[in-house]
């Protein structure tokens, strides 16, 4: 059965979807049908005569998401306990996230909707920008493969990953800090907090000392930004000193 072309009032033109989304996503379509089947909701296909929907994509693309941002995380904050990185996942894959990641993409205005969900602001709708965001994603997995679809997953949602850390969303690096220098030389790190600029638009620095030695530095909008700041600045610090020190004693047992 062939496809009919949507109208003005319920999806976009062909060619707009392919080339305006794949500049934006920096990736061209081998299959361009699975470009089309991850933008069009069932309600167009139900007035359509039945056309491929995105829902089998949205399937695929839902756990390719949480794959690859499960990656994210484990692979950038080696520190996070299991719990806080099942909590930063759950922030970052959510309807909420995922529909501004679509608004970003400006992904409304190339989806296939039914004349009803048109009417009804769909376009606009957070619940049909994430599915259809996952659609998309899964439609790139089948294209162009994983590593290709992390690259743009990362391209999507680090910064969001980030922003949830900065924003102390996890007990994250100040915790992990002080818990580890307690437990290893019976210290706390001190934090000291410098700032710029007027009440409105301050910028902070932190540094963070153990036992009289920086450690780390930061910088952000606000205290608590600066000081996550800094603690994930001296936990590499910390990392990178204890695995010079194995690499050197595994060179002295090998000599």
């Amino acid at each position: 059965m062939d496809t009919p072309e949507p109208g003005e009032d319920d999806g976009p033109r062909e060619a707009a979807v392919g080339s305006e989304l794949e500049e934006g996503l920096h990736i061209l379509f081998r299959q361009p049908h699975l470009l089309r089947d991850s933008l069009t909701h069932r309600s167009y296909a139900f007035e359509h005569g039945g056309v491929t929907n995105n829902e089998r994509l949205e399937f695929l693309g839902d756990a390719v998401l949480g794959l690859v941002v499960t990656d994210m995380i484990f692979s950038e904050f080696p520190h996070l306990p299991e719990g806080e990185m099942a909590k930063l996942r759950a922030a970052t894959v959510n309807m909420g996230v995922l529909a501004d990641v679509a608004r970003e993409l400006g992904l409304g205005p190339h989806l296939y909707l039914g004349r009803g969900e048109v009417l009804s602001g769909g376009r606009e709708k957070s619940s049909i920008l994430a599915d259809a965001l996952e659609a998309l994603i899964g439609a790139i997995y089948l294209d162009q493969g994983m590593e290709a679809t992390r690259q743009v997953i990362a391209q999507l949602f680090a910064e969001y990953i980030r922003n949830h850390v900065r924003q102390g969303l996890v007990r994250d690096f100040k915790t992990n800090l002080q818990e580890r220098s307690a437990r290893r030389w019976g210290n706390v790190p001190e934090y000291r907090i410098t700032w710029t600029g007027p009440d409105h638009a301050k910028r902070f620095e932190a540094k963070v000392y153990l036992a009289g030695e920086l450690l780390g530095e930061g910088n952000g909008r606000s205290k608590k930004e600066a000081e996550q700041e800094a603690a994930r600045e001296a936990l590499a610090e910390i990392q990178s000193r204890e695995g010079g020190r194995a690499g050197a004693h595994e060179g002295a047992n090998e000599a």
